[in-house]
């Protein structure tokens, strides 16, 4: 009876194999693969083209086209303005692939993916530090790439809406007489910020600020 029991075990587990097997082996070849995706992207079908790319990734991960598949992935969010995804897949690339003859452009892409959503004056600058933080790691690391002009203009850029938005608490501080608060804020400006067109109009409302505060010494 054990026997019996055992071997119809062995002969379950044979044909749950042999019936999942074939599920888990690849459709096609990774040139195929890599054709077909090309095609949906070249279309600008980004979603499938994503979903074959990873196939290929997942299917063929020693095969050099698994390489340009990361990559495109990457290209595809960025280029559906998915730009969380995209900066991952940026990101992974870099982490494995830190030596490929496009790392720059990956960088710049990373970047972009954040100064590509900049806010206003009043809103969060997470997506401006994030942006100059990479900006200018690029132009550090790699002085002579290409890129770097664009990246500069994008840095400065950057530094402006940071600015902007020290500017426009500050002046909601004086406004609502946070006198230390708003001069802080002016100082910031006039010293991490200099150069972007908002010096005047920091130095004039600082020295309001302070004066004040020598008025009302107890201000806080």
């Amino acid at each position: 009876m054990k026997r019996l029991i055992s071997f119809s075990l062995v002969v379950f587990v044979a044909l749950t194999f042999l019936a999942c097997g074939p599920k888990n082996k690849p459709e096609k070849l990774a040139p195929e693969l890599a054709a077909d995706a090309k095609v949906q992207f070249d279309k600008e079908r980004y979603k499938q083209a994503i979903d074959i790319y990873t196939k290929l990734r997942d299917w063929y991960p020693f095969d050099k086209l698994a390489i340009e598949a990361e990559y495109n992935i990457a290209e595809a969010h960025f280029n559906m303005e998915e730009y969380d995804e995209a900066a991952l897949a940026y990101e992974e690339f870099e982490k494995l692939h830190p030596r490929h003859e496009s790392i720059d452009y990956i960088i710049h892409q990373q970047a972009l993916c954040y100064f590509n959503r900049l806010d206003s004056e009043d809103r969060d600058q997470t997506h401006a530090i994030k942006a100059l933080s990479i900006f200018s790691r690029l132009m550090k690391q790699y002085p002579e790439s290409p890129y770097v002009n664009k990246a500069e203009e994008k840095r400065t850029a950057c530094l402006k809406s940071l600015a902007d938005h020290e500017m426009y608490v500050g002046r909601y501080y004086l406004k609502n007489k946070k006198y230390k608060s708003a001069l802080h804020r002016f100082q910031t400006v006039l010293d991490a910020y200099p150069g972007t067109g908002l010096d005047t109009e920091a130095e004039e409302l600082s020295a309001r600020a302070k004066a004040k505060l020598a008025d009302e010494p107890d201000d806080k």
